[in-house]
């Protein structure tokens, strides 16, 4: 069958094995010094790996790949001393593993509860039921979203439209979500605060590499925060794509300007 698989770049791969203890299905080893998928029976192909390497040497392809088989992961889980899965969609955090750094993807509830309804449900409310904020869907579709946690190939960047926000933009525009963030990938960062030395080259990997559709920028009127433009603006220059780019200034006083 053809499905989304787990692919490791040894060339990349130094084997410092932080993917390993974030596989909740113990299909990563390192064996030879070099991070390896034991068996494609043993991946979900879902990409929690993805967040902890710390050389971008994991990304996720569609290939051909034997199914996804629970049984023998639970069996394989037994003979490396780790605990089975009580079931698949909601493993157990692995010890030693970062949760705020696995990689997620946040598919919208079966039926009738799609976030997508609600939220026309809700534009349409009056003025006064539209302040109860509880109603509201996030429009979050992802996790991580810092910049330094984010993998360039994360299956959520693939083909998407991206925001790129500073650290502070979100806090500052009340209308954020709705107004920026739905139906696109985040990534957030402040060009003040981190370390920004491995950005540009990250985000030119996005660019590129995951084909991203669009690239707008959100950031604050603060001098410092122009140091975001200029990131996303050098990386365009470096990937050689011309795909619409677009700047948001959002005030310290919540302002869009």
């Amino acid at each position: 069958m053809i499905r989304k698989m787990v692919k490791i770049d040894e060339d990349k791969c130094n084997g410092c094995g932080d993917c390993v203890p974030s596989c909740a299905e113990g299909a990563i080893q390192i064996i030879d010094g070099k991070a390896k998928l034991l068996s494609d029976n043993l991946c979900d192909g879902l990409g929690a790996c993805l967040g902890d390497c710390p050389m971008d040497a994991i990304t996720i392809e569609e290939r051909e790949a034997d199914e996804y088989d629970e049984v023998a992961v639970n069996d394989h889980l037994k003979e490396i001393g780790r605990e089975p899965l009580s079931h698949h969609e909601e493993p157990a955090t692995p010890a030693g593993s970062c949760p705020s750094a696995a990689v997620k993807s946040f598919a919208p509830p079966a039926g009738g509860g799609c976030p997508s309804a609600r939220a026309m449900n809700f534009d349409k409310a009056p003025a006064e039921e539209s302040a109860d904020v509880g109603s509201r869907p996030s429009r979050l579709a992802q996790w991580p979203v810092q910049l330094h946690l984010v993998p360039p190939t994360a299956p959520f960047f693939q083909g998407a439209d991206v925001v790129l926000a500073a650290d502070c933009a979100p806090f500052a525009y009340a209308d954020f979500q709705e107004d920026l963030l739905k139906g696109k990938a985040l990534a957030i960062a402040c060009p003040k605060l981190d370390d920004t030395s491995p950005y540009v080259d990250k985000l030119t990997a996005m660019i590129t590499e995951s084909n991203i559709k669009s690239l707008t920028v959100v950031h604050m009127e603060v001098p410092c925060c122009n140091g975001l433009v200029m990131m996303a603006k050098q990386a365009l220059a470096n990937s050689g794509r011309d795909i619409p780019f677009e700047t948001v200034c959002i005030s310290i006083r919540g302002d869009k300007k």
